[in-house]
């Protein structure tokens, strides 16, 4: 195995699961987010662990995960929160994946599709209610009229309604009083096509931040996302919720690692890497990491992450590559070895001295970002 891989924690994965589980009625359905490989950690590994946590349902973006999913074993029902076009819907039906549909050219592509295979039963389709994410979804005006004509095809059932959040992550008054209403719309949205006569089936508006945070949002389903793989939403954070009277404990899932390859000793005046933006001040020694921006192990962190080797941290030295970078262990260091592990981010439990959450945080992004970008050749290795 390559020196450099991730290493994903199946139990940290699966307690973060159950620990939101616990925020839950018993009857709630819980849909584990596994799209986007994972968020990085392994789409197919996660999934099936996700099963074992107790997840009901299980959240794809594209028809391409849900067959990965499906060849690979994974039997729980699929919502792909993502559109797709009109020819891969017959893979949407082989392979038994729960579309989000919200207007009726699309009612009818299906309808169509299903009428070739001469379907017997029903398929069911989940209804998406845009109350101010601006994606994707009919208004809550529209939500009885598309409803009917879901309901009215020869093929089609209604499974489900739901709408996304845009900024439940945020604490602000104004984003407050955002997802405030972005909920009641979608209540009124539910009312007005239970008030057709219409059974909305399975309802579900709570991604990470509303499920942590409005807990009495959860509806019949909740979608976590981020908060599954270790990380809380944005201004929902540990002490928040701890302040709050509501604790969850998370811990993350990825620790991104690598190897010493090389000790090489350098005089003072040397320098190394791209530009020569760093020369030795005084003798010292540079241990060569086999992991670079091809891995997403990207340029920008070079002031940022503190890579540890045997519980000590050592600081970057030049320019991250595409598959090399360095660091500075100093002159006859008796503690680093070669083909020592080097942890580069990850939980802090394990030895990493800095996770994705503080990467995002001085590189003005998102923890999501940083696992999912982390490049397939980075092997995943898998832990309980």
């Amino acid at each position: 195995m390559r020196l450099t891989h991730a290493e994903i924690n199946l139990g940290n994965f699966k307690s973060n699961i159950k620990n939101i589980k616990s925020l839950l009625e018993p009857q709630t359905k819980v849909c584990v987010a596994v799209k986007a490989n994972g968020y990085g950690n392994g789409a197919v590994r996660c999934a099936k662990a996700a099963k074992e946590a107790g997840a009901d349902f299980l959240a794809i973006a594209a028809v391409s995960e849900g067959i990965e999913l499906r060849e690979n074993g994974v039997d729980l029902p699929l919502l792909m929160l993502s559109l797709c076009c009109p020819e891969e819907i017959p893979d949407v039906i082989k392979y038994s994946i729960t579309p989000l549909i919200f207007d009726k050219e699309v009612i009818k592509l299906y309808d169509r599709e299903l009428e070739k295979i001469g379907a017997q039963l029903k398929f069911s389709v989940h209804m998406a209610v845009d109350t101010g994410m601006g994606r994707i979804g009919i208004r809550k005006e529209e939500a009885a009229e598309i409803a009917r004509a879901i309901v009215n095809s020869k093929h089609l059932t209604l499974g489900g309604m739901c709408t996304h959040f845009a900024v439940s992550d945020s604490l602000t008054p104004e984003d407050v009083a955002y997802t405030e209403k972005q909920h009641d719309d979608f209540m009124t949205a539910i009312k007005n096509v239970e008030d057709a006569g219409i059974n909305p089936g399975i309802r579900h508006c709570c991604n990470s931040p509303a499920t942590l945070n409005h807990p009495e949002w959860q509806l019949d389903m909740v979608r976590p996302g981020i908060v599954v793989y270790g990380y809380y939403p944005d201004q929902i954070t540990k002490e928040y919720l701890e302040k709050k009277g509501t604790p969850v404990e998370i811990k993350p899932v990825m620790t991104l690692v690598s190897g010493v390859c090389a000790i090489r000793h350098f005089s003072k005046g040397q320098s190394v890497s791209y530009g020569h933006t760093w020369t030795a001040e005084e003798d010292t020694d540079i241990a060569v990491i086999p992991c670079g921006y091809g891995d997403g192990f990207l340029r920008r962190f070079n002031e940022i992450v503190k890579p540890s080797v045997n519980g000590k941290s050592y600081p970057i030295r030049g320019r991250i590559c595409m598959d090399q970078f360095m660091i500075d262990i100093g002159h006859d260091n008796k503690d680093v070895k070669r083909w020592d592990k080097v942890i580069l981010f990850g939980d802090k439990t394990c030895g990493a001295i800095v996770d994705a959450q503080d990467i995002a945080d001085a590189t003005n992004t998102i923890p999501y970002e940083i696992m999912t970008g982390i490049s397939s050749r980075v092997e995943r290795v898998y832990i309980e």
